[in-house]
């Protein structure tokens, strides 16, 4: 039988019967703490669980109770923020109430698609119907206006079954979160246990632990090492996405209080090759339209509280133009946090008063690695945009962020997104495929921008040529500092792509194909010079010095030695192409014939002098096309040249 885990997150306003509900379905008291016994209602989170049988699978659903009370909201929202669905409890004697409001908006503002709605206490109204049709009214016009509403009593145990009945209905119609590779635990508790250390807790998403496993505490980068691993207080050698967790991590102290050495409510467990925090996140912020039209607008600079993951943190809120943000309205916006947190594109995130008083507004991160000094570029205005309009998909994600950025690596393009490695490599497949991307080995560049870089590169080749004709082409550092804001990290791959296009690399240089550099007119004669005494005397030519008497003729034997007219033999020798490539065939020939050879036998099968055939030689050597043993040569591998 398959097994299926999922995360149930409970809400609504307090003493509604949240905690007496959770008790009823799976004979676990959530409220553990002494204070939480003394008031009667629930402080903190509480955990519990439910297993559903379905004919073919075992639902295992871990329980999130969440405190009710107004002042306990930033725990409710540390608990919700990796749920599967949501049990919104609603009494109905007391009807809807205002956390029963904030809460519904904290679950829309989070992303979660699907609640089931318990009525509890349904014994103490005179009509069940009545009851139901106001909770269905409030959830007219959100997400959830379908959502099932279920009767119950705890007093007369009415519905309970009823209701396992409609949560395992639910549950089976979900796909179990995605194993993307890319474990994240943000880290609900933290206490030491004698004995044992440090322990954490917390919703696993994203991809798999294991016993062993070397993690980061974000964002503090502190490294540990997972001893073992408990789910609903069993003990496994391994825990994948959407269930409760709780690691043991020995070397980690637990901290004393916020930004204090150790794991804290708020830290994420995760993987090092996922990145660092950091401290400027572009996001998309939403006010809902539920709020009171005369609810005061959040302006530009506001402190706020920002609920992500389990944590809760102090920020800015920054928008583009100034504006502020009114019931109803959203807009792209920057939070500036006082200190990093570990956040992925596509995150959601509650936005409370300074005060944490009441819930303001919400939101999805669009840029988790966002640079102050960007904000309000052009470039970055367009992507955050574009990503606003978009829904988040690979293919919104990669095109927007190759579109801003150019060039990405293909490995690690897009490392905090909830995409997985096969979904943007097939995804970078597609797009090559559709002309909209180019692939350059590791690399992923964006083809427009491509496409103008290696036109600029062929400008500047073309200006070198007709400025220069002298010269073979144009230098590569020249075209690397040309390019320098271009394609500083794809300059080996645009000069590999400017030659499969008719450019042509010769060592540092690069010219077209149809290139052919020619001597300057003053240069002419004293080039003709050089020609003849090479032909004349081809196999023994005089010495460089001899050669090349004057500037003239020296700045001509420059130019041939460039352009690969003349060869470098030796420090005095030059020989010219079709004579070197002539004495290395002997040379090859000889031995091949008559097995290793001395110098004196090699001298006297080219004609040629001492003077020139030990360079020669050495040069032979040097190209791997002889070598020496003693005083005599072999061939190496290479046997041509």
């Amino acid at each position: 039988m398959e097994l299926k885990r999922f995360i149930l997150g409970t809400a609504g306003h307090v003493d509604h019967g949240k905690s007496a509900l959770v008790r009823a379905l799976t004979d676990t008291d959530p409220d553990r703490l002494p204070e939480e016994k003394l008031r009667g209602i629930t402080i903190e989170l509480g955990f519990a669980q439910l297993e559903l049988r379905m004919p073919d699978a075992l639902l295992s659903v871990g329980i999130v109770d969440v405190p009710g009370h107004e002042d306990f909201v930033k725990n409710m929202v540390a608990g919700v923020g990796s749920i599967d669905l949501a049990l919104l409890v609603v009494a109905a004697d007391d009807g809807w109430m205002p956390q029963t409001e904030e809460h519904l908006q904290i679950l829309i503002y989070l992303g979660v698609r699907r609640i089931v709605v318990a009525l509890t206490k349904i014994d103490l109204v005179e009509s069940a119907d009545a009851a139901e049709e106001k909770v269905r009214g409030q959830l007219r016009d959100t997400p959830f206006a379908d959502a099932a509403i279920v009767r119950t009593s705890i007093t007369t145990e009415s519905g309970i079954e009823e209701l396992k009945a409609q949560l395992a209905h639910e549950f089976s119609a979900l796909v179990p979160q995605r194993d993307i590779g890319k474990p994240r635990l943000a880290v609900d508790r933290a206490f030491t246990l004698r004995g044992i250390g440090t322990i954490v807790t917390g919703t696993l998403v994203g991809g798999r632990l294991r016993r062993g496993q070397a993690v980061v505490v974000q964002p503090a980068k502190i490294p540990a090492r997972i001893r073992a691993i408990q789910n609903h207080n069993r003990e496994v050698e391994e825990i994948g996405p959407g269930a409760r967790t709780a690691l043991s991590l020995p070397d980690v102290a637990v901290a004393q209080e916020r930004n204090t050495p150790g794991v804290w409510r708020g830290n994420v467990i995760t993987l090092s090759e996922f990145g660092e925090a950091n401290a400027i996140v572009d996001v998309m912020v939403s006010c809902s339209s539920r709020l009171p039209a005369k609810t005061p607008p959040l302006k530009h600079g506001a402190v706020v509280r920002v609920h992500h993951g389990s944590g809760n943190f102090s920020a800015r809120l920054f928008f583009q133009n100034g504006q502020t943000l009114a019931v109803g309205d959203s807009f792209v916006a920057e939070l500036r946090f006082e200190s990093p947190i570990l956040a992925f594109v596509g995150d959601r995130f509650v936005v409370r008063d300074s005060s944490e008083q009441k819930t303001i507004a919400g939101g999805i991160v669009l840029d988790p690695d966002a640079v102050v000094k960007n904000f309000r570029t052009p470039e970055q205005k367009r992507f955050l945009q574009s990503r606003a309009e978009a829904s988040i998909n690979p293919r919104t994600l990669i095109e927007t962020e190759l579109g801003r950025d150019h060039v990405g690596s293909a490995g690690t393009l897009l490392t905090k997104s909830s995409l997985s490695a096969d979904e943007v490599s097939t995804t970078l497949r597609i797009l090559a495929a559709e002309g909209k991307i180019v692939l350059r080995g590791d690399l992923a560049i964006d083809s427009d921008w491509w496409s103008a870089a290696r036109k600029k590169a062929f400008a500047a080749i073309d200006a070198e040529h007709e400025t220069h004709p002298n010269q073979i082409g144009l230098h590569l550092t020249r075209l690397r500092s040309l390019l320098a804001k271009e394609a500083p990290e794809t300059f080996d791959a645009l000069v590999a792509d400017l030659a499969e296009e008719g450019a042509v690399r010769i060592a540092e240089v690069i010219k077209r194909a149809t290139h052919r550099p020619s001597l300057p007119p003053q240069l002419e004669m004293a080039g003709a010079a050089i020609r003849r005494t090479l032909a004349e005397k081809p196999f023994d030519p005089p010495s460089r010095k001899e050669l090349a008497p004057d500037s003239f003729t020296q700045q001509a034997l420059r130019f041939f030695l460039e352009t690969g007219e003349v060869t470098e033999v030796g420090e005095d020798v030059v020989l010219s192409k079709d004579t070197f490539g002539k004495m290395g065939d002997i040379v090859v020939d000889f031995i091949r014939t008559h097995g290793p050879a001395t110098v004196g036998e090699l001298r006297q099968a080219l004609g040629s002098s001492r003077r020139v055939v030990v360079p020669f030689l050495e040069r032979l050597d040097h190209d791997n096309v002889t070598r020496r043993a003693g005083d005599k040569r072999t061939l190496a591998r290479k046997t041509s040249v």
